[in-house]
């Protein structure tokens, strides 16, 4: 993956963050190995009628 990059604070779509992820990502596994960390290590939350809901990852 390439270097990291700093977003400041503010509400995107979850398919925002895809296509964020996957620009910087050599190749789709990349991408799902990228978003799978980004959710289970907790650095994004999804929220849900403006109540933050956990993702987890099966």
């Amino acid at each position: 993956m390439k270097k990291s990059l700093k977003i400041a604070k503010r509400s995107f779509t979850l398919g925002d963050l895809i296509l964020a992820v996957s620009n910087t990502s050599r190749n789709s596994r990349e991408t799902l190995a990228a978003m799978t960390d980004l959710l289970e290590s907790g650095r994004i939350r999804i929220q849900s009628g403006g109540h933050a809901v956990r993702a987890r990852v099966l």
